[in-house]
């Protein structure tokens, strides 16, 4: 057998909005998240809610930002979208309060079944539990959950599940450490900081 894209399938799939809805939402869409210029948070909430996104209070989006259907997406209270984050949510994505999907990270819940020869779509839901961080540039892959207060650091790619407050690197990431939280905010000393990012 043989790769024959002609086919293909979307295995039942279906994204949940027709396809007026959908153009509406990519004008939309690249009016107010992926415009570069500075537009309001509470504008950004209020459209994706409109949309169908569940949104928290306190959520920052920043500038760039790609949603593919929000109206499978849900976000928690104080969570921080990062610049040029691209969530590629075919299905359901959560993010939990005080999460952090930092700048060029990409949470991906749709692949392609390569032993099928039409290469069918595969789709699974994500889940960025309360307090966990995804690194900037790092990539989730489709079925993934970050447990509680997890990371995954700059450029990583999380091919399975990561368990609380694991600290996970690499390609495929793997966990290197636990992350601890002090017991109060503010600065640290620069021998502090040069030992967080070792």
């Amino acid at each position: 057998m043989s790769v024959d894209l002609s086919r293909t399938s979307r295995r039942g799939y279906h994204p949940g909005r027709s396809h007026a809805y959908r153009a509406l939402w990519l004008v939309v869409e690249a009016l107010v998240l992926l415009n570069p210029i500075v537009t309001p948070y509470s504008l950004k909430r209020w459209v994706l809610r409109r949309f169908g996104a569940r949104i928290g209070r306190g959520v920052l989006i920043k500038p760039n930002v790609h949603v593919k259907y929000p109206w499978h997406l849900e976000i928690g209270d104080n969570a921080w979208i990062g610049e040029q984050a691209w969530i590629d949510n075919f299905v359901r994505v959560r993010i939990g309060s005080n999460a952090v999907i930092s700048q060029g990270a990409y949470l991906c819940t749709g692949n392609h079944d390569w032993t099928d020869p039409g290469m069918g779509l595969i789709v699974k839901p994500i889940t960025i539990e309360d307090g966990a961080w995804v690194g900037a540039f790092a990539r989730i892959a489709p079925g993934v959950t970050l447990g509680r207060e997890a990371i995954v650091t700059l450029g990583s790619v999380l091919l399975e599940d990561a368990e609380a407050r694991g600290v996970y690197t690499g390609n495929p990431a793997a966990r290197v450490r636990e992350r601890t939280i002090r017991d109060g905010p503010g600065p640290l000393a620069t021998s502090q900081i040069d030992e967080l990012i070792s």
